[in-house]
């Protein structure tokens, strides 16, 4: 087992402060994580599983796994699979608790089988939505009765009880009337779009040049991110997952690729794209040896969580309230089409922006008309 370590020690000999990962190696909560590794028949992740949950065994499964010592697997995947199963034990009902594991399985599970990766969204969702559902049955149990003897007046009462969040439920409703789980006909009140706060033009351009303006206050990777958001409208998630490969650097010119298209960074949107891309952060420990993710992450050989560079550009922007802003002002500029193959959305968002858009805008005419009308 000790020469399966061979790397690690290797990697942590040959980072530029060497010193560091030393350092690192002879904490006490350290020291006493790899002497329980130490005792492991073989190093797999099954032996790690084994190991008491926590963050160092997280960071060391990922050095080796960068290393070579053990092989990539999805690691959300395995943890929503960890997570779903514990979840079942909070459903009251054997029977419920049937369709609860038919919907995880069935649902989830298999749509994050088809995904060469799962994503943060996905299973932030995922788990969000099973909770939902779980939720919603208990409270049938409670009321005496089931999913199929489910009506709309209990999902009216059950939604106005409880908080906004439950009108999520309406992915599982879907599924479950489907799967012909739950009577056909039923509906959550939906969520109404277009009521969630959106930057103005002149809250952007300010935000902008706070990011701008603050000299060396504000790190490369954070200017770069707050240009992705106030500018081209990205969701955090996605910028997190950007690689070099999406980035071009040269001496006469920056262009980054959103969607299908490679769009080229004016002065003085280019700088910090450049000063990452001189300096990419995280280089001098054994995290990240061979990585080409563009906002690399303290986790070995993975980018930065995306609620993580989120918090960070709280402090000058609400990020949420920017990219609707964004994407508000560039349906009035482009056609829809466009604005989708440039920054890689979907047809259908741009489209519900650009009608939301199309409507303040005919808002606006009416109330300048009311106003010269009555002058």
């Amino acid at each position: 087992m000790a020469s399966e370590l061979i790397p690690l020690a290797t990697a942590l000999k040959s980072m530029k402060r060497a010193n560091s990962g030393i350092t690192w190696i002879q904490q006490k909560h350290v020291t006493a994580f790899l002497r329980n590794l130490a005792a492991t028949p073989k190093i797999t992740h099954e032996s790690f599983d084994g190991l008491p949950d926590s963050r160092t065994r997280e960071y060391v499964r990922g050095l080796l796994t960068e290393h070579g010592v053990l092989p990539r697997r999805d690691e959300l995947r395995t943890r929503y699979e960890n997570w779903s199963a514990q979840a079942l034990d909070r459903v009251s009902n054997p029977e419920n608790r049937d369709i609860i594991r038919r919907y995880i399985r069935w649902h989830h599970l298999r749509r994050m089988n088809q995904m060469d990766e799962v994503t943060r969204g996905t299973f932030l969702r995922a788990k969000q939505q099973v909770t939902v559902a779980i939720d919603l049955l208990n409270w049938l149990t409670n009321h005496g009765t089931n999913l199929a003897g489910l009506t709309q007046a209990h999902l009216d009462l059950w939604q106005a009880e409880g908080p906004t969040t439950r009108r999520i439920a309406e992915h599982f409703l879907k599924w479950a009337i489907k799967a012909k789980a739950a009577p056909a006909g039923l509906a959550i009140i939906p969520h109404r779009r277009g009521t969630s706060p959106k930057l103005d033009k002149s809250g952007q351009d300010e935000a902008l040049n706070r990011v701008f303006q603050a000299g060396g206050q504000i790190e490369a990777r954070d200017q770069a991110a707050a240009i992705l958001i106030l500018v081209f409208g990205q969701q955090a998630e996605n910028i997190a997952r950007l690689t070099w490969d999406d980035v071009t650097v040269t001496e006469e010119l920056v262009t980054i690729q959103l969607g299908t298209i490679q769009i080229a960074l004016p002065e003085p949107l280019d700088a910090p794209w450049r000063e990452l891309a001189a300096n990419p952060g995280h280089n001098l420990t054994a995290s990240h040896p061979n990585t080409n993710w563009v906002f690399r992450g303290t986790s070995p050989g993975r980018h930065i969580h995306p609620g993580h560079l989120t918090t960070r550009l709280s402090k000058l922007f609400s990020t949420r309230a920017a990219r609707l802003g964004t994407l508000h002002e560039l349906t009035k500029l482009a056609p829809v089409a466009i604005i989708a193959d440039t920054l890689g959305y979907s047809p259908t968002t741009i489209e519900r922006h650009a009608t939301d858009s199309a409507a303040a805008y005919a808002q606006y005419i009416s109330a300048v008309r009311g106003a010269v009308t009555s002058r």
